[in-house]
């Protein structure tokens, strides 16, 4: 359900369930080599002033209806991601899951987003408000506010022209034979399977610090080397892992970037600030280059396949 992953698999014609199963070589050592950084950290550092979680939790409980109950949509939902639906069947579901769940669970937060009270006209219209645009609730908390106000379908469409522009951009690339000249001088320098995996993560890195944005950088990177995995022979689920663990992961890494300002501006943290705790982020792109160095599961298109 990831856009990412997503993105990261259709760019390089990767079935997504093939994408994520081969992720996990790179993805479970890098979370593990995290998790310990983390417990070490924890177990050494000096203690903070915790929050004020007693508000918090009053400030939920007093607004949402929260129970276990709820559980069940997020269950469903993992249960259609098992089941191998496509993601717009598993994604739709989901939405009308969880539009019963807050019709069943949550009425005064319809009477709320609709100002009509609680009938049927009300409810359908907080369901298609709370798909489709911004609402807020308000919990009595600032930060509870921010966190759980919401935009929508309408929220996503600065992402939406993002990828158009970057297809339009990776397209004008393409047709006018800039890809191949680059591509060109990639095959002069990535002889073996390291450094084909290296170059791939160092545009990853490249791309997110020039063009500030992680979707153009996956589109671009997917698209620039898919013939020279083809030429050396490789599957391109290589190449899709290799986007994920470079562009993905590393873009919340600049500030420019629009993860990394979303990130400060949520947070409001300095991206260079949280920079050195972002353990996962900093090792997937060198995991990925290992993994390739080691040679470990790294497989070769087959004579059809090829």
């Amino acid at each position: 359900m990831s856009d990412t992953t997503v993105l990261a698999s259709s760019t390089s014609e990767v079935p997504l369930f093939t994408h994520i199963k081969y992720m996990l070589l790179t993805t479970m050592p890098s979370l593990i080599i995290a998790l310990i950084v983390y417990a070490i950290v924890g177990f050494s550092g000096s203690s903070v002033e915790a929050t004020d979680t007693a508000f918090i939790q009053q400030s939920l409980s007093s607004t949402y209806n929260i129970t276990p109950w709820l559980l069940l949509v997020p269950i469903a939902t993992g249960l259609l991601i098992w089941r191998k639906l496509p993601a717009i069947v598993t994604l739709f579901s989901s939405v009308i899951l969880a539009s019963i769940a807050l019709v069943i669970a949550q009425p005064d937060v319809i009477a709320h987003i609709s100002g009509d009270g609680v009938n049927l006209f009300s409810t359908f219209k907080a369901i298609i408000l709370s798909t489709t645009s911004d609402i807020a609730v308000d919990t009595g908390n600032p930060t509870i506010n921010e966190l759980v106000a919401t935009s929508g379908m309408g929220g996503m469409m600065d992402t939406i022209w993002l990828i158009i522009c970057a297809m339009c951009f990776g397209g004008v690339m393409y047709g006018s034979g800039m890809l191949d000249a680059i591509s060109r001088a990639f095959l002069r320098i990535a002889r073996r399977t390291v450094s084909v995996v290296a170059s791939t993560v160092s545009s990853g890195i490249f791309f997110n610090l020039c063009t500030g944005d992680q979707y153009i950088s996956i589109i671009l990177t997917s698209k620039l080397f898919n013939k020279l995995y083809d030429e050396r022979g490789l599957e391109r689920r290589l190449l899709s892992r290799s986007v994920e663990d470079s562009a993905t992961v590393t873009s919340v890494l600049v500030p420019w970037n629009s993860c990394g300002m979303t990130q400060s501006t949520v947070l409001g943290v300095a991206t260079i600030t949280y920079l050195p705790y972002c353990i996962f982020n900093i090792v997937s792109p060198l995991m990925s280059i290992l993994v390739a160095a080691i040679g470990y599961k790294i497989f070769k298109r087959t004579g059809d396949e090829a």
